[in-house]
């Protein structure tokens, strides 16, 4: 694999900020950015299913690709996702995103809808044809959305024969004793074994040998809390911390979703407008101020960064 190695740590979805006519808004997503990487993100990931990405144009998930990379100006790696159920789009995306300045790009395997799938072979051709097309590294995206099983085997075989898939997050129901297998069967291959899920799991994948956390963006102090201690051999620290934030971490995975970043930026002043696009119903006003406490009991930085 070509490419700086490795990279570690923090690196929460960026939400995709929208004005409450639905459209764009450039400023507030400049302002989102900016805040994830004061409060310590090591590094980003974009156009995510968590930014949204279903409701996006193809000219907008560019338009927002190259200004989100612009303004992020290398201040740290950012992760572009290009899912496509084409392969030929899904190889087109990744290069476009490479070209523009990403570190690596994020991948589902192919899917469309509820039954529609491709089988083990077609996903290895898949992952192979998108890597031919690139010089940066691949992170697949083990996520039940997609509905589609990706065993250990197939994924430490892609790790091992596939140039630049070396990057795994992964957020299906027992994660951690897929990680662990994961890198037993993939050994030096897996180069990225990720938590994901809001890091609803953390501890226990972290104890299962992951390196990275792809969460949610409105908290990336909390979940450096967690991290940094645990990277440091402070294990107790690292679980204490957990304890602490875990209120928070469970509220976001359980009761808002994708809308618990935005709802927590436009407390603090960040952006201006937390609504998502339609059909994708707000917060209820209950719900919103349930997170609200939580994070404001934390002293979470995203509640005092726009004031």
């Amino acid at each position: 694999m070509s490419g700086p190695a490795p990279y570690r740590g923090v690196f929460p979805v960026v939400p995709t900020i929208f004005d409450e006519n639905g459209a764009l808004d450039l400023a507030g997503q400049k302002r989102a950015v900016d805040f994830m990487i004061d409060a310590g993100s090591h590094g980003l990931c974009i156009l995510a299913n968590f930014s949204e990405q279903f409701v996006l144009s193809d000219a907008e998930r560019e338009q927002l690709q190259d200004e989100v990379l612009a303004h992020v100006a290398g201040r740290v790696p950012v992760i572009v996702t290009t899912t496509h159920f084409s392969t030929r789009l899904c190889a087109e995306r990744s290069r476009r995103a490479q070209q523009a300045g990403a570190a690596m790009v994020m991948i589902m395997p192919p899917y469309h809808g509820a039954t529609i799938r491709a089988g083990e072979s077609a996903i290895y051709e898949f992952y192979a044809q998108v890597s031919d097309a690139i010089d940066i590294p691949i992170m697949i995206q083990d996520a039940p959305v997609a509905g589609t099983p990706l065993p250990p085997a197939l994924l430490a075989r892609m790790a091992r024969e596939i140039r630049n898939v070396s990057y795994f997050k992964i957020e299906v129901p027992q994660a951690a004793a897929k990680l662990r297998t994961l890198i037993e069967l993939g050994g030096d291959a897996i180069i990225g074994p990720w938590d994901g899920e809001e890091a609803i799991t953390l501890m226990a994948d972290l104890d299962a040998g992951a390196t990275g956390a792809m969460t949610g963006g409105g908290f990336p102090d909390g979940i450096r809390q967690i991290i940094d201690p645990y990277v440091a051999g402070d294990r107790a620290a690292a679980l204490d911390a957990y304890e602490r934030w875990l209120p928070l971490i469970n509220y976001e995975n359980r009761q808002c979703g994708l809308l618990a970043a935005k709802a927590l930026m436009k407390e603090g002043g960040v952006i201006r407008c937390d609504a998502p696009r339609h059909p994708l119903a707000p917060l209820h006003p209950a719900t919103r101020a349930g997170l609200v406490e939580l994070a404001r009991r934390l002293d979470a930085q995203v509640l005092r960064w726009g004031k």
